[in-house]
């Protein structure tokens, strides 16, 4: 996975982006007031799905991932959680 910090992406800043297998990983700058609990956003294309890490790892979402790819996403989210949750941190405050 790599990671990039502070990317625009389509005109919406994101806060950090990660990338696996044409899959990026990100956050919206602008996420909703008040702010959703830690997760985490996949895009490919026209697919996007939002993962909560908290309690644990689950998708909150989905819109056109697969089963299987639903799979890949979760176990590189799991394998990336405390960079993610760091960067979260972070960029949130």
């Amino acid at each position: 996975m790599v990671y990039n910090r502070k990317i625009h992406s389509g005109g919406v800043p994101n806060a950090s982006r990660l990338r696996f297998n044409g899959i990026r990983f990100h956050f919206f700058s602008n996420e909703d007031d008040p702010r959703e609990p830690l997760h985490i956003h996949a895009q490919r294309a026209e697919c996007l799905a939002k993962i909560w890490l908290h309690p644990g790892i689950a998708v909150a979402d989905n819109h056109g991932f697969s089963a299987s790819e639903l799979r890949v996403i979760l176990e590189q989210v799991a394998l990336h959680a405390t960079e993610i949750e760091r960067v979260w941190n972070e960029y949130f405050g």
